[in-house]
């Protein structure tokens, strides 16, 4: 009878998902020669070729694609396995900044979902300081935020433009105080951009505060006012105007990941987030 390794098909599936051995190894916290030599024997055991790689590409053979969602299947009857000799279910408890959480967030999601069915989940969705402060009082397990001040601890997942962002027909008119919409007064961007503006001695005035990303979206596609966004979160349909406005140009955003998990389950399931959030930037 052919037995499956399960720490081969979680690296089968996470390979074909992140398309990269490299990015597979991250979310597995092991070296991409390791990840080749399960995916290699798990291939042997089957008697099939699953992954068809080139210098440039990773890609699923027809095996593989037929294979993945039983394989899903058997990593998700195995977590459930283990969860029921637990007396209870394991808890992950995630927040992620506005900033952060960009249209590509259900994907993150439904992949961090597919690594372990049965590693309960929740998510909090905030601004970076109030989701730090949260971490460091214990109620997140772990937070990826947007970097706030001289705070140097963290993993670095990337770096995003943030520029200023209104719909196609804003217009400012001479003499008028430029219209923004922003976060609440905690948030760092809000911050940056007012000093940033201030310091270009710009007049400016907030027409639309608080509400979530989405809701200060809604409001630039509207054409109620500018705001001050990473690109990758801006709506679809607006556009740049720093340049158009004479507005000034605003510091990068440096993403970081903050987590203080120690079992390995969890760990592991942060590393796919990690791999998948910087795959989609």
């Amino acid at each position: 009878m052919t037995t499956l390794d399960v720490d081969a098909v979680q690296a089968f599936v996470l390979v074909a998902d992140l398309q990269s051995f490299t990015r597979a190894a991250d979310a597995l916290g092991t070296s991409q020669a390791a990840v080749s030599v399960k995916l290699k024997r798990l291939e042997e055991r089957l008697g099939h070729k699953l992954i068809e790689r080139t210098p440039r590409s990773v890609r699923l053979s027809a095996r593989g694609a037929a294979f993945l969602d039983s394989a899903r299947d058997f990593i998700a009857a195995h977590e459930r396995a283990i969860t029921e000799l637990s007396s209870r279910p394991q808890t992950l408890t995630l927040g992620i900044s506005d900033h952060v959480a960009g249209p590509e967030l259900p994907l993150l999601l439904a992949r961090l979902h597919a690594y372990d069915p049965a590693l309960l989940i929740t998510v909090e969705i905030g601004a970076s300081r109030a989701l730090l402060d949260a971490f460091d009082g214990g109620t997140l397990d772990a937070a990826i935020v947007r970097c706030e001040d001289d705070r140097r601890d963290g993993e670095v997942l990337g770096r995003e433009r943030v520029g200023w962002f209104a719909a196609p027909s804003f217009v400012r008119r001479d003499g008028e105080a430029l219209r923004l919409a922003s976060l609440a007064p905690s948030c760092g961007v809000r911050n940056i951009a007012g000093r940033a503006l201030d310091a270009a001695g710009i007049a400016w005035m907030e027409v639309f505060m608080g509400g979530g990303t989405t809701a200060v979206t809604a409001a630039v596609s509207a054409g109620l006012a500018v705001a001050a966004l990473a690109q990758r979160v801006a709506p679809a349909g607006s556009v740049e105007v720093g340049e158009r406005l004479g507005l000034p140009a605003l510091p990068p955003s440096t993403i970081v990941l903050h987590a203080r998990l120690t079992d390995a389950r969890s760990r592991g399931a942060l590393r796919t987030l990690a791999a998948a959030f910087r795959e989609h930037r």
